[in-house]
């Protein structure tokens, strides 16, 4: 059932990911978030209603501390998602996510049998592959007499910068993200879904200071109806995924959850290739071959 679950997270933070970048190359990142944070948020205290079981206090401690690390996770990756390639910094931030809750489990003493241990470290370098740029051809060197300061090498060095500012907005997001993943998990050990409502809580609350502070305004109906649409899609997907994973992280081993969960740039890296046309070089086609190893080594 860990398995289940920890790809459904996947499956829906991928799709997240993908409709919140798309709306971030339209408006500004926090227009997008001011409609997917009250939407998400919304859709969990529901949830949380319909589970049942009542609020407790170190679950909701945990709850608005996870919130509030995604909330600065969200605003990072989703600034980078604006600026870099979305087939770059969403893999790098799911890469470094999966560092830290990994090692805290490790630590607890969880020790899955050689299989799963293969197949998670198959999953981490698939990973690694999926977030590799690799190399085109405006990485090759310049002709013989070309001008060295020409229209191409600076559109080779535009799209070097680019390719670096979205790998560290993707370590900066990861590291918020691991840490969401980690105090997510503590606080679902209460048994209900209030800490991912009130992390939703925590995480909205952040957007609406940082709007404040640049008088961002949310993203309208009227305005762009494509564009409030992916925003909310994004919030509720995101949600979804909350929920899945924090049913994940009671359902069995807990490193084992967040390496499955955090295979969810694939979904991103499909999205953006079929919808937007990025290129998907062998490094990823490779590192989508071994998700899928890695999956069966786990699951078999």
């Amino acid at each position: 059932m860990v398995t289940v679950l920890a790809l459904g997270a996947a499956l829906l933070y991928g799709s997240a990911d993908f409709l919140g970048g798309s709306a971030t190359r339209r408006a500004h990142v926090l227009s997008v978030l001011l409609v997917s944070g009250p939407a998400g948020m919304v859709l969990a205290t529901l949830a949380a209603l319909l589970a049942g079981g009542p609020p407790r206090a170190a679950g909701v401690a945990w709850g608005a501390c996870a919130g509030l690390a995604g909330g600065v996770g969200f605003i990072f990756f989703y600034q980078g998602l604006a600026a870099g390639p979305m087939s770059v910094v969403a893999p790098v931030s799911a890469l470094v996510s999966t560092v830290l809750p990994v090692a805290v489990a490790l630590t607890e003493g969880e020790r899955p049998g050689a299989r799963v241990y293969v197949g998670a470290l198959t999953c981490v370098v698939a990973i690694v592959l999926v977030s590799t740029d690799g190399g085109g051809p405006g990485s090759q060197a310049p002709a013989a007499g070309a001008d060295p300061g020409g229209p191409a090498i600076r559109r080779t060095r535009a799209r070097h910068g680019t390719a670096i500012s979205g790998i560290g907005y993707g370590v900066a997001a990861g590291l918020a993200f691991g840490t969401f993943f980690l105090f997510i998990r503590n606080g679902g050990e209460s048994g209900a879904l209030w800490p991912v409502a009130v992390a939703r809580l925590a995480g909205t609350l952040v957007f609406l200071v940082a709007a404040a502070g640049i008088r961002a305004r949310p993203a309208s109906w009227r305005g762009d109806r494509r564009l409030f649409l992916a925003a909310l899609g994004a919030g509720v997907l995101d949600c979804g995924a909350n929920i899945c994973y924090a049913f994940a992280t009671r359902a069995g081993l807990f490193g084992l959850a967040v390496v499955l969960t955090s295979l969810y740039p694939g979904i991103t890296v499909l999205l953006a290739r079929i919808v937007f046309g990025e290129r998907m070089r062998w490094a990823r086609r490779a590192g989508l071959a071994l998700a899928a190893a890695g999956i069966l080594l786990v699951t078999v």
